[in-house]
């Protein structure tokens, strides 16, 4: 390249007409329905649309050319469904009789498929996206009381302001809530607690970033060791059901062949957490009141506002009036400094500081606030712990509204867990019957908040609708299913149990859902891998179905789109760490854990699989 040659740009993103796209896919539907009438489709063509379906959601969500995931999932529905219509022989018995027969005759069907509660479940998981639906509302509500960041403040107290105790403890409370609750929700209030630490600790960005990171991996891997907290293993529950409808997951599988797995890798996430945080510590005594109280200024931020902003959110969504100050004052608050002394050094002026730190904190106490700040600045100290009365009154009067929602919090938390239980006993009680009664009991502890309730419900409803796109998935696969193309599937695995033997076969599932886990949702691949498990004897079905489980998880954090989790940390490097990071820097930092966490699944499948040999 010559000295005169233009520079190389990326190539913009070109997104795709939804419209036109559902248009397109219409068009080649009702092509498929006529062409139907004369031709027989074979089964290996509906597999190859359905395939072409999720390897597409890569395809058009990573690279420059992109389509809406919600049009091409219910743009190809609509190609899978006339597809799938024209599987019969034009002339056979079946397919004549149906068009003699007329719509009076298919109601049936269609109503035992689309309007009882056994059809839906059977066609879309209903149960299972009912308890996903119940349970970003649940969570969602239960965030708003800041019981996550209360909870870390007074660890960190109790350690003294030492970062890795702290930092640990607070990672294995999220292990094992993310069994149960839901891991998206989960992992977006994990990452902004510890983000929230690890800047008070003046840590160097590379390992703000691992620790984003390393909550993709909590929420995923060490959340396999109950079915509710990940989609993937409710919808491999769902999957593997008896004649009487309960599931061969039972609870007692899940902590007998996930929960030791799952242990296993928090160990080795402590275990790399501890080489980038030790001796890393925040000295308590000097921290300004807002970071301070960071639980009940979030609090009083969704209260008041209507939203949860930090410091750096704020900047950057002002970085027009900020002008060339932006950049510094992004330095400062990196660096660990409190967010009004940063805009006061960088020289902010003060009707734009003023108007900041009124949507950071309130607009009550802005004159204050920043007459602190100055003070601080000029190194006043006395004067601006004086000037800082009015902040510390506020937070005084809202600790107790705060302390309320967080008493009913827990007592819907109570409540969803007995329910758990129950559904445990009584499969006939529905799931979603739990995080519902949850949501509705903790919805009482923020109901005379109004803005505060519409956060949690706006909240709850973008979360689920990332899950939109996968109810024509759902049903592509169960059309699949009742083509008959999971009975070669299951008859490849017998094969494979008897020429590889268990032991290989688990391995082969674990690498291959861990491989397609990272390219693909991990929730598709688990509806499509758990189906081939049919059959098998139920010691074999749960060894392998654990190796599967171990695959969605660890698959689903190597790269981010492999899961939800992922998607939500990745996206919040980039809005908050680093501007400039790219899913190739994500994969080359996240690998090493990967591997170990691998390397350690591996060795408890290839465990499990001497035990199971010993019993028979």
């Amino acid at each position: 390249m010559s000295e005169h040659s233009p520079p190389v740009t990326p190539n913009p993103v070109v997104t795709f007409s939804s419209r036109t796209f559902m248009a397109g896919s219409a068009i080649v539907a009702v092509a498929m329905l006529i062409l139907g009438q004369f031709v027989t489709f074979p089964v290996w063509l509906l597999a190859v649309e359905i395939f072409a379906t999720i390897i597409g959601l890569f395809v058009f969500g990573s690279f420059s050319f992109r389509i809406h995931k919600n049009a091409l999932t219910y743009g190809m529905m609509l190609v899978i469904a006339a597809t799938y219509s024209g599987m019969w022989p034009p002339a056979s018995s079946a397919r004549v009789e149906v068009g003699a027969q007329g719509i009076s005759e298919w109601w049936p069907l269609l109503r035992d498929s689309l309007l009882t509660w056994k059809g839906l479940d059977e066609l879309i998981h209903a149960d299972t996206m009912m308890f996903i639906l119940g349970l970003t509302y649940f969570v969602s509500v239960i965030a708003q009381t800041r019981m996550l960041e209360t909870i870390t403040f007074k660890l960190l107290r109790g350690n003294d302001g030492y970062v890795l105790p702290t930092v640990i403890a607070v990672t294995a409370v999220v292990a094992v809530a993310s069994g149960i609750l839901d891991g998206v929700s989960m992992v977006g209030l994990t990452i902004r607690t510890l983000v929230i630490i690890l800047i008070l600790a003046s840590a160097p960005s590379s390992s703000i970033r691992y620790a984003v990171m390393v909550c993709t991996v909590v929420t995923t891997v060490c959340g396999m060791w109950l079915a509710y907290g990940e989609p993937p293993n409710l919808i491999m529950k769902s999957n593997l059901t008896k004649p009487d409808g309960s599931s061969y997951l039972t609870n007692a599988f899940f902590l007998r062949y996930c929960a030791p797995a799952a242990f296993a890798c928090y160990l080795v996430i402590a275990w790399n957490l501890s080489k980038r945080l030790k001796g890393s510590r925040i000295k308590l005594d000097e921290l300004d009141v807002i970071d301070a109280n960071a639980a009940t200024v979030r609090f009083l931020q969704a209260s008041r506002h209507g939203e949860v902003i930090s410091a750096m959110e704020l900047v950057q969504s002002h970085k027009a009036e900020l002008g060339d100050k932006k950049d510094n004052v992004e330095e400062r608050l990196r660096h660990g400094e409190a967010f009004g002394l940063a805009m006061v050094k960088e020289n902010v002026p003060e009707p734009l500081r003023k108007e900041l730190l009124a949507k950071y904190v309130d607009g009550e106490v802005v004159e204050s606030l920043d007459r602190h700040y100055q003070l601080d600045a000029q190194g006043n100290h006395a004067a601006a712990l004086e000037a800082e009365k009015e902040v510390d009154a506020l937070l005084v009067r809202l600790a107790p509204l705060q302390t309320r929602a967080v008493k009913i919090g827990l007592a819907g938390l109570a409540t969803f867990i007995v329910l758990l239980v129950y559904h445990a006993i009584d499969h006939r009680l529905p799931l979603f019957v739990a995080p519902f009664t949850g949501f509705f009991v903790a919805l009482i502890g923020i109901m005379g908040i109004p803005r505060m309730r519409q956060l949690a419900f706006h909240e709850a409803r973008v979360e689920f609708a990332e899950y939109y796109f996968l109810f024509p998935l759902f049903m592509s696969i169960s059309l699949l299913t009742k083509a008959g193309f999971f009975d070669q599937l299951q008859e490849l695995m017998r094969a494979g149990i008897q020429s590889l033997g268990p032991l290989m076969m688990a391995l082969l599932q674990f690498i291959g859902c861990t491989f397609l886990s990272a390219i693909l949702d991990n929730n598709v691949v688990a509806d499509f891998a758990a189906r081939g498990l049919h059959g098998l004897e139920v010691s074999l079905m749960h060894f392998f179905a654990m190796a599967q489980i171990a695959g969605y998880a660890a698959g689903g954090c190597w790269t981010p789109i492999g899961s939800a989790q992922s998607v939500v940390a990745f996206a919040f490097i980039q809005r908050d760490v680093d501007a400039h990071y790219t899913p190739v820097q994500w994969i080359k930092e996240m690998t090493p854990i990967i591997m170990q966490i691998c390397v350690v699944l591996m060795i408890i499948i290839a465990a499990e699989s001497a035990l199971l040999n010993y019993l028979k």
